[in-house]
């Protein structure tokens, strides 16, 4: 599994509650610039068209040889999930709160999988906290660190 990026904002921002591996539908450009490292998940998110999930504002950078066949770079893309998986993921984030937020892109077997998770938004007084406890296990980590 070769990770190419990773949504580091969305573990700050959301609980991450089930996660889900979902393949991605591309074109040709699309998957030459991902094998070259030129995507980017920041600011993607999920939402559900038409009984099918998407994946929108992800952006791929345009590929340097694909002259008049390259792609759009922050087109909508479809994911490709199961039925049942699809209409689960329908029925929580109709849920209050709850929203589709994408953590990671890798290739795996030469295919092009996301990882998405359903996840709950975070208050301004959640973020404090879940960063005081990562400081606080920082420093009972250097503590024991320093005494062996």
């Amino acid at each position: 599994m070769d990770i190419i990026a990773r949504n580091k904002k969305a573990r700050h921002d959301y609980f991450l509650e089930t996660t889900y591996e979902a393949g991605i539908a591309l074109k040709g450009t699309e998957i030459k610039s991902i094998r070259a490292r030129k995507a980017n998940i920041k600011e993607a998110y999920c939402m559900i068209k038409h009984n099918e999930l998407y994946i929108s504002n992800m952006h791929i950078s345009k590929y340097k040889q694909g002259n008049q066949f390259n792609h759009a770079e922050t087109r909508d893309r479809k994911l490709l999930l199961h039925r049942h998986e699809i209409n689960k993921i329908a029925k929580e984030i109709n849920e209050k709160g709850k929203t589709v937020v994408p953590t990671a892109l890798y290739i795996e077997k030469g295919l092009a999988k996301l990882e998405i998770a359903i996840a709950k938004g975070k208050k301004k007084y959640d973020k404090r906290e879940s960063l005081k406890k990562k400081q606080m296990n920082r420093e009972i980590q250097r503590n024991l660190n320093q005494r062996y």
